[in-house]
């Protein structure tokens, strides 16, 4: 028997779809696109960019309760008005939850909207609020923003699965807007002991994105914008 020979022609002979190729391993994208319309509907501009920006509030919602439980840890949110709250989840009598949906006990964690603003921060991680909201009217600078359109099902398309959230802004402010930054923002309810005692943490910044370039919408136009989550292989 020869040995040698036999380590030497091991990865010759073994069969390729034993190879770790790492297609197994799902990917995650996300990307923010905004459709802008001038005053008779014609799309004028389409703005596509990838986003990559959850905040340091999205990363502490997904951390396991092992995490709380084995480091004996809470964490504090901060909401958009920089109010705070405390988040401990955990097991046994008295845990903290996040409700979602208790309509019963008006307990609800929702989305409450796709943010604009016309300021920018360098660090998206730690942004807590947009730097400068654009506020929801009909006054100079502002936009009419209609109601957010939250995912009602995951699409499947062959080994892709994504979902998107929407929303339109339009403009009867009289001059032209300017958006430079977006964010989805949160209403968040804990609860703890079967849903009998409750605390609103507010209006909670999630994800935040610089454009890559500004957006500008003319007056008596609109700009519909889509945060899009796709995962595949």
């Amino acid at each position: 028997m020869m040995v040698g020979k036999e380590v030497e022609d091991i990865n010759i002979r073994m069969p390729e779809d034993v190879h770790d190729t790492g297609s197994h391993v799902p990917i995650f994208n996300a990307y923010l696109t905004a459709i802008v319309r001038d005053s008779k509907g014609k799309i004028i501009k389409v703005h596509r960019q990838k986003s990559h920006s959850p905040t340091a509030n999205f990363m502490a919602l997904f951390l396991p309760i092992s995490y709380f439980s084995t480091n004996n840890v809470s964490l504090t949110i901060t909401n958009v008005t920089g109010g705070t709250c405390t988040y401990q989840p955990g097991l046994g009598g008295s845990p903290q939850d996040i409700v979602y949906p208790n309509i019963a006990n008006n307990l609800n964690t929702y989305i409450v909207m796709i943010q604009v603003g016309s300021g920018q921060q360098s660090n998206p991680y730690t942004a807590t609020a947009l730097a400068a909201p654009i506020a929801n009217g009909s006054g100079a600078g502002q936009l009419v923003y209609q109601p957010v359109v939250p995912p009602s099902t995951i699409t499947i398309n062959g080994n892709t699965a994504y979902f998107y959230i929407t929303q339109t802004y339009n403009n009867i402010s009289g001059g032209t807007v300017t958006i430079t930054e977006v964010g989805i923002i949160l209403e968040l309810q804990i609860a703890t002991y079967q849903n009998t005692a409750s605390t609103n943490c507010g209006n909670i910044l999630v994800w935040y994105d610089v454009l890559s370039s500004p957006i500008s919408v003319p007056n008596n136009g609109s700009v519909t914008i889509y945060y899009t989550f796709i995962v595949n292989p």
